[in-house]
């Protein structure tokens, strides 16, 4: 097999055009991938002390599927087979597991032991000055958090699986998460953070629900990052009093989602300071889009519920989009703790908007978009399924960073002009060559290598 090394130099000296791309020196594919290296040789080993393969060389194999979209447990068997060498090379594995050896090691795996590579890279992230592009209303960071399906079946399922009765008498078994990710409403990248399941927790014989799993990952995410400004997006289904008042506690801001059918006190009262002539009403033409007018009303320290009255109060903010004609084209409506003004509001309402982006840059993607998310790699009876979750994640999350900070890997993406097909030119390199890094491989997709003849001689 052919040194990509070898034909990249070759390429070097005959190309006048070559570019040779400046990388970040801690933000980049291969320095990230050596910080999860020796952050999973600190993950403690269940295991007999003389076993072949390491637990980080089995975590690492996990990690590698999932950064080279492999479909499945099998794709990424038949690589190991056929083409471990840029394996071995690219991401430090000594030793590739099997399919099955793999499912047997991470299947003893908790995944509160691989959290560290999340807050590596966040790290990172943080002393690059990166995570400053994402900023928004005075400093804060705006994570959006939402909960989202992780595997579904009628047929296989764990002891940790939930399950529910279907009105046909059919047993479905699933697993879901919550998860969140630092969002900002001008930029396409997001910065995902480590999830939470939602499983049957040890020794329990009752499902879990997001209520709790969110109480849990607020908790982490607090521990992890006691004195980040950070304001929470969510739907509506979250601006309900506990779960504002566990925001409160952890000192987090707020802007969630508000419907009429689940507030009718607050917009009673919102529709009495209307009458009243009591409530602010903005009216702005769009800065950029001919014919568009965005429309506000709010209203500061008002009651959520009747019941709250003099306990929780908030701020509620409804935004519509019209046309010249006055047709209205979307509405939204928020509560939030952050006092509005004349000054704040349209700021507020694209944080509040910006909540899509857990759906779109991080779920669809996830499920969409080359990651497989949902994809049975493998339930195991324990732990197996969460923690290929997390290594799907984390991938994920490699990935983001790269596309917002990798001079090299953004010079790929245009140069393949879509993700799947960037995808694609990685996994080809690694099936077809020797590649000593990430960095070679996205150097030969920008400037292309030599085409190799082959000669085929007959007897």
């Amino acid at each position: 097999m052919a040194s990509l090394g070898r034909l990249l130099n070759r390429q070097r000296k005959s190309n006048a055009t070559y570019r040779r791309i400046k990388m970040r020196n801690h933000l980049n594919a291969d320095a990230l991938y050596a910080r999860v290296r020796e952050d999973f040789d600190k993950v403690p080993d269940h295991r007999a002390a003389n076993s072949k393969i390491s637990l980080s060389d089995a975590l690492m194999s996990g990690l590698a599927m999932f950064c080279l979209k492999d479909p499945s447990l099998l794709a990424f068997e038949r690589r190991r087979q056929e083409d471990p060498d840029s394996l071995h090379e690219v991401f430090s594995i000594q030793h590739i597991p099997c399919d099955s050896q793999m499912r047997t090691i991470l299947d003893q795996v908790s995944v509160r032991d691989i959290r560290r590579p999340f807050r590596t890279i966040f790290t990172q992230i943080q002393r690059g000055k990166a995570l400053e592009k994402m900023t928004f209303l005075d400093g804060h960071y705006l994570l959006a958090v939402d909960g989202t399906g992780v595997y579904t079946s009628e047929k296989i399922s764990s002891p940790y699986c939930q399950s529910k009765r279907k009105r046909n008498g059919k047993v479905e078994y699933y697993q879901q998460m919550v998860a969140g990710a630092f969002v900002h409403p001008g930029r396409s990248e997001v910065i995902p953070t480590c999830p939470e399941m939602i499983i049957k927790q040890d020794g329990s014989t009752k499902n879990d629900c997001e209520r709790n799993a969110t109480k849990r990952y607020l908790d982490d995410l607090r521990r992890e990052h006691p004195h980040l400004k950070i304001i929470v997006v969510e739907d509506a289904l979250a601006s309900n009093a506990p779960h504002i008042q566990e925001l409160k506690k952890h000192n987090l801001r707020f802007i969630l989602g508000a419907k009429p059918k689940d507030h009718e006190y607050l917009y009673q009262l919102v529709d009495e300071a209307v009458g009243a002539g009591t409530i602010n009403e903005i009216h702005l033409p769009d800065p950029v889009e001919e014919g568009i007018h965005h429309c506000f009303r709010y209203l500061n320290d008002v009651a959520l519920n009747k019941s709250s009255e003099d306990s929780l109060r908030v701020n509620f903010l409804e935004y519509w989009q019209t046309d010249d004609e006055g047709n209205i084209q979307r509405r939204f409506a928020w509560v939030t703790d952050i006092p509005l003004t004349r000054e704040n509001v349209y700021d507020v309402m694209r944080a509040g908007r910006a909540r899509w982006r857990i759906e779109n840059e991080t779920f669809n993607t996830l499920k969409n978009q080359g990651y497989n998310l949902e994809h049975n790699y493998g339930l195991g009876k324990k732990h197996l399924s969460a923690v290929f979750a997390h290594l799907m994640m984390l991938a994920f999350l490699i990935d983001q960073v790269q596309q917002m900070c990798c001079p090299l890997f953004q010079a790929a993406r245009v140069k393949c002009r879509a993700n799947k097909y960037l995808w694609e030119d990685i996994r080809i390199f690694f099936k077809s060559y020797v590649a000593s890094s990430m960095e070679t491989i996205l150097h030969c997709i920008v400037n292309g290598i030599p085409k190799q003849e082959v000669e085929i001689q007959w007897e």
